[in-house]
């Protein structure tokens, strides 16, 4: 989203490869200059010939299977098979090509993160200002960008300002200087009118990812639902949501509009008596001054009185009062690899611009950077583009044996390799490969990103060895298959199954 678990040598295709004239050919280690890149890089145009440790023949069949198939659905087709020890390539189809990766760009924006923030990277949110007695004239709430933070994060700041006597603040001021103001990640003006959290915006200052969340909970038949909007504070509820009987069906609508610096939600439908609780998620429009409303609902639940408005501003106050760490960059990435989070994605990949080119962060400063970062280590190829973080919509260029070289040099550098490998699913096992490759989930061997769009499927990762044996590196990217993604899926998971069996072939 085949048999047994066991995995046995496979000698169908071996006559495809007396029909492949490619010579050997090896990706460019991680310390290659740019210019070695260049020198050294692979013809990965026609299907290459395997080094004779790897029977290739069946990973050949299976790509010339699905290169047929996509080309009588009117798509294209890349692929990249690498060994990540040696850095041959063990087979590639248009492996120079560029695609549309979906979210395999998510790999990029991992990758790049770690290497470049490190896998112990925190996040931080603060409060600031002066303490006038029991009063602090201006509460600063002030973000670096952390993508987890949430509304249970705001209480135990609240609770430091409490212990250090504080009974009043005149106003609350929402520092979101971190990150410029473009909230929209490039490319996401494609669907202005979608509204579901995936398309969420991002700022140095979220909560609850950018999006609101209703809850609604049967009463008794008759009744009215209990209805509660997060992150609180900031959303005033219209309307009601009735209670009906049992078996009923559910029905709940949800429509949010401005209103001042606030927003309306204004719900109806009917949930059926005794069902479970219902949740709908929206993504917010302009999200800058959420957090600060947030913040006002938990001081006066913490019985701190707050005298004036919500407003933007406060960059200059250094006067740190309580503070909120996030987990380590190297443990939110799982929501990358195995969950796919697109808002994650666009704040990790917009930290990165803040902390290594400029601030205000911007999109094109974390681009620029990520760029140079692939050049680095000879992973970037003529015509790649990165323009956004998370792979969604028309954005971003890559090529397979971009992705392969990118993977090669993550795997192999100690500082970083163990994170980038655990932030993957795991095929059979987790995240959004749980439902593929059951037959070999037992032994966790395939490790990788999936990456979906209306006409495009792609997956990339590591197909891991037997003891003392080296992954190999896998890239497959399928293009222009409107209707087709499903299949496309089976036909590239039947590429990495054939890789797997030539490289378990003597267990």
């Amino acid at each position: 989203m085949h048999q047994g678990s066991r995995l046995r040598p496979t000698l169908a295709g071996l006559a495809l490869l007396a029909l492949t004239a490619s010579a050997r050919s090896e990706v460019p280690s991680p310390a290659a200059s740019p210019a070695q890149a260049q020198a050294e890089r692979p013809s990965g145009d026609a299907p290459a010939r395997p080094r004779a440790s790897i029977e290739a023949g069946p990973i050949l069949q299976a790509m010339e299977k699905l290169a047929t198939d996509v080309k009588g659905w009117g798509g294209t087709v890349g692929v990249a098979v690498v060994d990540v020890g040696t850095g041959e390539t063990v087979a590639a189809r248009d492996g120079h090509a560029t695609f549309n990766p979906a979210s395999n760009a998510k790999l990029v924006t991992a990758a790049a993160a770690l290497r470049l923030l490190g896998p112990g990277h925190r996040f931080v949110t603060g409060l600031y200002g002066k303490l006038d007695g029991d009063r602090v004239p201006e509460l600063v709430l002030r973000g670096q960008g952390d993508p987890s933070l949430d509304g249970g994060a705001l209480w135990p700041m609240v609770r430091e300002l409490v212990t250090a006597g504080v009974r009043r603040v005149g106003a609350i001021v929402v520092d979101q200087s971190y990150f410029d103001d473009r909230f929209v990640p490039p490319a996401f003006e494609e669907q202005p009118n979608e509204w579901a959290p995936f398309r969420a915006p991002v700022s140095a200052v979220a909560l609850d990812e950018n999006t609101v969340t209703l809850s609604v909970r049967a009463a008794e038949k008759g009744k009215d639902a209990q209805v509660r909007v997060d992150p609180l504070g900031f959303v005033d509820v219209v309307g009601t949501v009735r209670t009906t009987k049992k078996g009923d069906p559910e029905k709940i609508t949800l429509e949010l509009s401005p209103k001042g610096d606030r927003l309306v939600a204004r719900v109806g439908g009917h949930l059926p008596e005794n069902s479970r609780v219902v949740r709908v998620r929206r993504r917010l429009d302009d999200p800058r001054l959420v957090p600060g409303h947030a913040l006002r609902a938990v001081l006066a639940s913490a019985g701190i009185e707050v005298e004036g408005p919500v407003k933007l501003g406060g960059a200059k106050e250094k006067r740190l009062l309580a503070s909120h760490r996030s987990r380590p960059l190297g443990e939110l990435l799982a929501l990358l690899g195995k969950d796919s989070d697109n808002f994650y994605a666009e704040m990790i990949f917009k930290a990165v611009g803040a902390e290594k080119k400029a601030r205000p962060g911007t999109a094109e400063g974390a681009a620029e950077v990520i760029t140079a970062y692939l050049k680095e280590i000879g992973a970037f190829e003529e015509g790649m583009v990165v323009k956004n973080g998370s792979g969604l919509f028309d954005a971003n260029r890559i090529t397979p044996l971009g992705t392969t070289a990118l993977l090669r040099a993550a795997y192999r550098d100690v500082t970083m390799g163990p994170e980038f490998l655990a932030h993957l699913a795991v095929g059979g096992v987790d995240g959004t490969l749980r439902g593929r490759f059951k037959n070999l989930g037992d032994r966790g061997i395939v490790r990788a990103k999936t990456g979906t769009l209306n006409a495009v499927a792609s997956l990339s990762g590591y197909v891991l060895g037997p003891p003392g044996r080296a992954p190999l590196a896998f890239s497959i990217y399928v293009n222009g298959i409107p209707d087709k993604v499903g299949q496309a899926r089976g036909g590239i998971d039947k590429v990495v199954e054939a890789a797997a069996r030539a490289l378990w072939k003597d267990r």
